[in-house]
């Protein structure tokens, strides 16, 4: 006994005419009369009255009918319950962020829990080489990094959450709080503060000053750009700094640099190669909610 043949008896139940049973399962008239006689030499009895005008179910046809809806409606039910199942993102995602920045990630993993609240999130922190590495490698799902004005590294995709200036900041009773700019010349002569090597900001400092062959003397390091604010608030040096932690702190005078530079902070994720679901979903709500700009 099969489904269509079910189907098709169903069908001539109701339309009472198996040219119009046909036409509604979209088949030839012959194949719904074929399947329906191998249904009846199955069950060893006629269930159709084909001497009228109006095809009518035997009283084997009458016994069979709720049966064979039931069955219909199981099969329908299943396939519902099963799309519904696949349709449910489970698993887990791994995050990876610099250790400070301005970015809403509270407030893109309260409505991604919302929306997939089968997920687990786990939420880590690190430089950004070591961010890249471990989402190249697929130990991270998608990462926060700070980032240049050049492409991402190979192997990912992204979009800018937020950019904007980096700049020097000294203390508002600093020798340097009457300026209103510096170059990066000028660091030569002072104590700078910033992050540590392989931070995103960091690495464009030492990149601009290596390009125009300037020897800048870092003499303290801070893991998170909030510290060096903390420094350069207590007339230790000149910090370099995003631009908007410099403004946030009334015991600061921010300064900006010439030639300029720029953070840039990515949402990135790994272009090829394989993504789970919720990575995937997650990816896509924060290109939706967070995004300020594609990748350069």
């Amino acid at each position: 006994m099969e489904l269509r043949q079910l189907e098709y008896f169903v069908a001539v139940v109701e339309e009472a005419n198996f040219t119009r049973a046909a036409e509604r399962e979209f088949v030839a008239q012959p194949a719904v009369s074929a399947q329906i006689a191998r249904l009846e030499r199955e069950v060893g009895q006629p269930l159709l009255d084909r001497t009228r005008r109006e095809v009518r179910p035997t009283a084997a046809g009458q016994a069979m009918l709720p049966y064979a809806r039931a069955a219909l409606a199981a099969v329908a039910d299943a396939r519902a319950a099963v799309d519904e199942v696949a349709s449910l993102i489970r698993g887990s995602v791994a995050i990876g962020t610099v250790t400070a920045h301005d970015v809403d990630m509270p407030g893109l993993l309260a409505d991604f829990h919302r929306a997939h609240p089968h997920v687990d999130v786990t939420l880590g922190t690190d430089d950004t080489a070591g961010l890249v590495e471990g989402v190249q490698s697929g130990r991270l799902d998608a990462v926060i990094i700070s980032v240049g004005p050049d492409a991402l590294p190979d192997g990912l995709d992204g979009v800018v959450v937020t950019d904007e200036p980096i700049v020097g900041a000294v203390a508002v009773d600093d020798e340097w709080a009457s300026r209103h700019a510096i170059t990066l010349a000028d660091l030569v002569e002072r104590t700078v503060i910033a992050l540590p090597g392989g931070t995103g900001i960091r690495r464009q400092l030492d990149s601009a000053c290596a390009a125009a062959g300037l020897s800048v003397r870092v003499a303290l390091e801070a893991s998170t750009p909030s510290a060096i604010a903390d420094f350069a608030e207590r007339g230790l040096g000149v910090a370099v700094l995003p631009r908007m932690v410099a403004t946030a702190r009334a015991g600061l005078h921010p300064l900006p640099i010439t030639p300029p530079l720029r953070a840039r902070l990515v949402f990135a994720w790994r272009a090829h190669g394989p993504m789970s679901p919720a990575a995937r979903e997650l990816a896509g709500m924060a290109r939706d909610r967070l995004g300020v700009g594609t990748v350069a």
